[in-house]
C-alpha cells in the first residue's frame, strides 16, 4: 500500500541532521519557506534581508541581486534612507572569454575597495570550504583568480591582508600567500599531507570544536598565526564503497576513537617574507590537550590562546609574545562536568570579544550556575560580572561599546523561546529585554557591527517569519523584509493539524517541555498511537517556539498519529547549567530515563494507546531510540531508529570524552549508557536503518548491533544504504525512500486511528 506521495516529501523539514555532535542543521526559516511552501511575500516589493552582509564596521551593508540574467552586489546606507550604490554589476563577474562566476558567497574589503568571491565550491566533511576564489578590484574592475594552476576547487578560507596587498589561502594542506598585483605565489608551508594538516583541520576538530578555517593574518600583513594539525599517528577508520565500481574502494577517514590519543597540535607563526614558521611554545602535552581557539590579541605581537584539556573540563587562555614564542596563563577555569564552547560555537568568533581598545576582554561562563558574561582586564585580572541573575546568555548577539551595552539571547520564562535582550558593559544597571513582549516565540537578530540597526526575524510556531529591518533603539522599524502571511488555504494545506506545547513531570521531579500534533479531527474519547520524537543529546534541542511545519508530522498526524517530542536534562536550553550539565557521564542512561519517565506520566492521559507507542530518532536520537526500546520494553512497543551509536566506545573521543569522561575511569559509564549491552531487553518492534558511508557515526555500530541482537535470538527490521552518510540524503529518490520506509514500518506495527 503506497501511504505518501513523494511529492509531499517536498515539505518534509525532519530534524535529521542534529546528530551525536551537529551535522547538517535545518535550513533557514526563509529559504525553508521558498523551496517547501512556496509562500508569497506580504510585500512582493519588500527587500529580502535575509542574505545580506554587513560590512566590517560601521552600518553599511551589500547584497547581491538579480540583475538581468545574472547578479549584481549594491551597498546600501540605512542612516541615509537606504542610498544604494551598485559596486558590482554582473559584466564585472565574467571573466574574459568565459561565462559569468556564480558566486556563492564573498567578502567585501572596502577600505581598499576590492570584493573577495568564492565560487565552485565542493563539500569537506559537513560544509562547502573548498573551491575556487576570484579577487575583484571594484574600481578598476579587475578580475583575477587566485591560485591558478593549483588543483581546480582546492582552495580553502582565502582572506585578504588588512594592507590589501596579498591573499593568502590553505590548499592541500599548505598556506600560500598570493600578490595581487604582480600574481606572483608563494608557498608558506610545504610539509602538508592528507595528514600533516596546515591552516585547517582534521575530522574530529571540524566535527567537535567547531574548527575549519585555521590561520589568521596579522594586524600589520607581515606574518600569519595558523594551527598545524598532526595526524598521522591516528587510526584509520576504513569506509567501504562497493557500488561505484567494479572493484570496491576504501576511503580511510583519520578518526579518533573513545581512548585513543587525539592529533598533536601546535600553532606556527609564519613570516610572510622569509616562508619561516616560529612554533609558539605553549605549555601542556599537546596529546592531552586541545588548542580550540586563537587570534592576534590587537597587536603584531600577541596572540590569545585557548586551550582545553583531554577531558574538556578546564579551559586555560595563555597570551603568547610571537618574538619570543612563549605562552603566559592569564586566565584559568574548571567545572565539575565540561567547559562549554557555547559563546564560541559561532565560526567567525575567535571566543571572546575586545573591548576599551584591547585593554579588555568579554568572556562566558557558567561558574555561578547560568551561562554569564564576564569583562576582564587583558592580563586575566580584575574579573567582573556583566550579566547578573537566575537566567542564561545563551549567545551574544553583538555589542554598543560607545553606548556601553551588550546584547544576547535568551530566555527568562519559556526556554522554548528565544529574546534579545540588553544589558551594561559596566555591569550596572538592570536587563532589558528588546524583542516585543507581545510576539512570543523565537526571535532572531543581525546586528551591524556598531549595534545601531539590525535585521529582526520573528516566528512563532503558528506564526510564519516576518522580517524588518530595525532601528535597535526603541525597535523602530525603518523597512519590513521578506514576512510571510498564511492565508486560511495555506494553513489547511500545509499545517492542518494544530501543534500545541506542553509540560510534564516525571516520577523523579523533573519538568519537562515538550510539543505535540494531534490530528485536526481529534476526539479525546478515542484512543490514539503516538510517536515519540527524540533526540535527547546536549547537541541539540527538539522542542522550539518557532515555525518549521513537518510535512510528514503533519501527514502522520492526519492519518491518526499524535506526535510528541520532548527535551529531557542535559539538552542545550535556557535552564540553567544544573540542567544542562546533569548529563554528564549519563548518556544513554539519565537522557533516556528522562524521555521514558515523561512518557509514563503522557500514558496516563485518557486518550493515549498504551499499546501504540513508538518511538524514533536519527542519530543521538537513534541512539536513544535503541535504548528506550531495549530499557523500557514495556513503555516503547515500535522504535524507529536511524544512524545511532550503539557502542559508544566506537565514536570519536572529543565528543564523548567531553560527556563520559575518560577511559578505563568511566568505563562502567560507557558500557551502562551502550544501548549494544541491553538487547536482551527488545520486546516490540525495531527498525534499523544506517548509511554504509557515514563518516561520522561508522556503518561498524549498525553491523555491531545486528550481531548482538543475532546472538540474543531477537528478531528486528533493518535497512542499509549504501555510500550515504550521516544526512543519509545523497542519490536520486533517497529521503523518499527513507520516509516511506518508516512511515510503512510504523503503520504495519503501530497502526493509526481510521
Amino acid at each position: 500500500m503506497k501511504l505518501i506521495s513523494p511529492k509531499l516529501f517536498i515539505a518534509v523539514l525532519a530534524v535529521i541532521g542534529c546528530c551525536v555532535s551537529v551535522e547538517a542543521q535545518p535550513l533557514p526559516e526563509h529559504l525553508r519557506l521558498k523551496q517547501n511552501l512556496n509562500l508569497t511575500p506580504v510585500d512582493p516589493e519588500a527587500m529580502n534581508f535575509s542574505s545580506i552582509v554587513w560590512n566590517k564596521d560601521g552600518h553599511l551593508f551589500t547584497n547581491m541581486e538579480p540583475s538581468g540574467a545574472g547578479f549584481e552586489i549594491a551597498q546600501y546606507d540605512p542612516s541615509a534612507n537606504f542610498a544604494r550604490k551598485v559596486l558590482v554589476s554582473s559584466n564585472d563577474l565574467t571573466p574574459q572569454g568565459a561565462q559569468p562566476l556564480e558566486v556563492e558567497s564573498y567578502t567585501w574589503y572596502p577600505a581598499k575597495q576590492q570584493m573577495l568571491l568564492f565560487t565552485n565550491s565542493k563539500k569537506v566533511w559537513r560544509a562547502n570550504t573548498r573551491g575556487d576564489f576570484w579577487v575583484l578590484n571594484v574600481t578598476t574592475k579587475k578580475l583575477v583568480q587566485l591560485g591558478k594552476g593549483l588543483p581546480s576547487s582546492s582552495l580553502q578560507f582565502a582572506k585578504i591582508s588588512d594592507d590589501g596587498t596579498k591573499a593568502a589561502y590553505v590548499s592541500k594542506h599548505n598556506i600560500y600567500v598570493e600578490d595581487l598585483q604582480s600574481g606572483n605565489r608563494k608557498q608558506l608551508t610545504t610539509d602538508g599531507t592528507d595528514r600533516i594538516i596546515n591552516g585547517t583541520f582534521d575530522w574530529v576538530y571540524e566535527e567537535e570544536l567547531f574548527c575549519r578555517d585555521g590561520f589568521r593574518w596579522s594586524p600589520d600583513s607581515k606574518s600569519i598565526a595558523y594551527w598545524q594539525v598532526d595526524a598521522s599517528k591516528i587510526g584509520n577508520f576504513l569506509m567501504i564503497n562497493n557500488t561505484d565500481s567494479i572493484y570496491s574502494r576504501i576511503t580511510p577517514v583519520e578518526y579518533p576513537k573513545v581512548g585513543y590519543n587525539p592529533s598533536n597540535v601546535r600553532v606556527g607563526v609564519v613570516d610572510v617574507n622569509s616562508a619561516s614558521t616560529k612554533w609558539m611554545n605553549i605549555p601542556g602535552d599537546p596529546i592531552k590537550n586541545y588548542i580550540t581557539r586563537l587570534d592576534w590579541a590587537g597587536n603584531n605581537n600577541e596572540l590569545m590562546v585557548q586551550q582545553l584539556n583531554r577531558k574538556q573540563d578546564t579551559c586555560r587562555l595563555f597570551m603568547v609574545n610571537v618574538q619570543t614564542g612563549l605562552g603566559k596563563k592569564i586566565y584559568q577555569e574548571s567545572d565539575a562536568a565540561w567547559i562549554d564552547l557555547s559563546y564560541f560555537w559561532q565560526y567567525d568568533r575567535p571566543g571572546w570579544d575586545w573591548i576599551n581598545g584591547g585593554k579588555e576582554f568579554l568572556w562566558t561562563s557558567e561558574k555561578d550556575g547560568w551561562k554569564h558574561v564576564f569583562r576582564l582586564n587583558r592580563d586575566g585580572s580584575n574579573e567582573r560580572l556583566i550579566s547578573k541573575g537566575n537566567y542564561d546568555v545563551m549567545d551574544v548577539a553583538g555589542i554598543d561599546e560607545k553606548k556601553g551595552v551588550l546584547y544576547f539571547y535568551g530566555s527568562q520564562k519559556n526556554a522554548t523561546q528565544q529574546y534579545l535582550y540588553s544589558v551594561s558593559l559596566d555591569g550596572k544597571g538592570t536587563l532589558v529585554q528588546l524583542s516585543p513582549a507581545v510576539q512570543s516565540g523565537t526571535h532572531t537578530y543581525n546586528l551591524s557591527p556598531d549595534a545601531l540597526y539590525g535585521v529582526h526575524r520573528f516566528s512563532n510556531h503558528t506564526t510564519a517569519p516576518q522580517e524588518e529591518f530595525v532601528v535597535l533603539a526603541g525597535h523602530k522599524q525603518l523597512r519590513s523584509g521578506a514576512s510571510f502571511e498564511l492565508t486560511p488555504d495555506q494553513i489547511k494545506q500545509y499545517l492542518p493539524n494544530p501543534q500545541s506545547f506542553f509540560h510534564v513531570t516525571t516520577v523523579d521531579g523533573v519538568t519537562i517541555d515538550g510539543w505535540m500534533i494531534k490530528p485536526a479531527n481529534f476526539d479525546e474519547t478515542k484512543k490514539y498511537p503516538v510517536l515519540f520524537d527524540i533526540y535527547g543529546e546536549p547537541a541539540a534541542a527538539t522542542v522550539k517556539d518557532q515555525f518549521a511545519p513537518n510535512g510528514w508530522h503533519q501527514q502522520l498526524a492526519s492519518m491518526g498519529y499524535v506526535i510528541i517530542s520532548l527535551d529531557n536534562r542535559g539538552t542545550p536550553v535556557a535552564k540553567g547549567r544544573k540542567w544542562r550539565k546533569a548529563v554528564f557521564k549519563n548518556i544513554g542512561i539519565l537522557n533516556v530515563r528522562d524521555q521514558a519517565m515523561a512518557a509514563k506520566e503522557i500514558l496516563k492521559w485518557k486518550w493515549v494507546d498504551s499499546d501504540r507507542i513508538a518511538v524514533w530518532g536519527w542519530s543521538g536520537g537513534g541512539s536513544s531510540t535503541q535504548n528506550l526500546m531495549f530499557k523500557y520494553s514495556d513503555i516503547y512497543k515500535t522504535g524507529m531508529a536511524v544512524a545511532g551509536v550503539a557502542n559508544l566506545l566506537t565514536y570519536d573521543n572529543v565528543y564523548e570524552e567531553r560527556y563520559m569522561g575518560l577511559i578505563p575511569e568511566s568505563a562502567n559509564a560507557y558500557k551502562e549508557g551502550s544501548s549494544i549491552n541491553y538487547v536482551d531487553g527488545l520486546k516490540g518492534n525495531l527498525l534499523l536503518i544506517h548509511g554504509t558511508g557515514d563518516d561520522n557515526v561508522h556503518y561498524q555500530n549498525h553491523e555491531m548491533l545486528v550481531n548482538a541482537l543475532i546472538k540474543a535470538k531477537k528478531p528486528f527490521s533493518m535497512m542499509a544504504y549504501p555510500n550515504r552518510t550521516h544526512s543519509i540524503n545523497e542519490g536520486e529518490g533517497t529521503t523518499e525512500h527513507l520516509y516511506q520506509l518508516l512511515t510503512n514500518f510504523l503503520v504495519q506495527h503501530c497502526p493509526p486511528n481510521k
